[in-house]
């Protein structure tokens, strides 16, 4: 097993959610080092974190691409081994991790993506978005050539040379699956493997009803100029 590694945990009004999920990772025993990057957060979670974790604070708020490349870069700069993204809403149950990290001891891949279709259990997302994920599967699969069940999960593990592409190059938009397509233009290979996902407890998803399909046509068309600056 690599000697270094980051959990990090992206986070944006999660005061309710990342403290339990910090004590979680805790009660691992195993030796994660974490960080929390609060992306000018309007309640406590800079506060509550803090206590918990190494956090670093953004003074506004930049989305999920700015947050989690900060991460990235921590990473890249303190030359971990892995870097592993846990969503701070709870959804992703801590006992995942060693799930990506056992699968990558056994046959490492650049790019680790947990996806909760291939288990079939547990919580699966709502249908509208189940539709959207697995339209941006399929251009994916058309663009790129590979099949990738859930490329919007952001449970996923880095190894270096995922670590230094993304440290340097992340979208700031839809980061999930257009990441994947900057991994796959650039020659990472990337895998899934099956994981359990969980309900979250507190606060909304950003992305539901009529949004789910403007989310969804924005990001197959980041996708396809991906594809065609090959040939620019």
């Amino acid at each position: 097993m690599p000697q270094r590694i980051l959990v990090m945990i992206p986070c944006y009004n999660e005061e309710s959610s990342i403290g339990p999920l910090l004590r979680e990772i805790q009660e691992l025993d195993v030796h994660y080092d974490t960080l929390v990057i609060d992306d000018g957060s309007q309640d406590n979670t800079y506060s509550t974190a803090s206590k918990l974790s190494s956090c670093l604070r953004l003074v506004a708020n930049i989305g999920i691409g700015g947050c989690v490349q900060t991460a990235i870069k921590y990473a890249f700069l303190n030359d971990y081994d892995l870097a592993i993204q846990v969503d701070g809403d709870g959804q992703h149950p801590p006992s995942q991790i060693h799930t990506l990290i056992n699968d990558y001891t056994k046959s490492p891949s650049n790019l680790i993506i947990g996806s909760r279709f291939l288990l079939k259990e547990r919580f699966q997302s709502t249908l509208m978005r189940r539709i959207g994920i697995s339209a941006i599967s399929c251009i994916i699969k058309w663009l790129f050539g590979k099949k990738i069940t859930d490329p919007t999960s952001g449970l996923r593990l880095m190894d270096r040379e995922a670590i230094k592409l993304f440290s340097s190059e992340y979208p700031h938009d839809f980061p999930e699956p257009i990441s994947v397509g900057f991994a796959l233009e650039r020659g990472l290979t990337i895998r899934e493997v099956p994981i359990a996902m969980r309900t979250r407890e507190h606060g909304t998803s950003s992305i539901s009803g009529i949004k789910t399909i403007a989310y969804m046509l924005r990001v197959i068309g980041y996708l396809i100029l991906i594809r065609i600056g090959r040939h620019l």
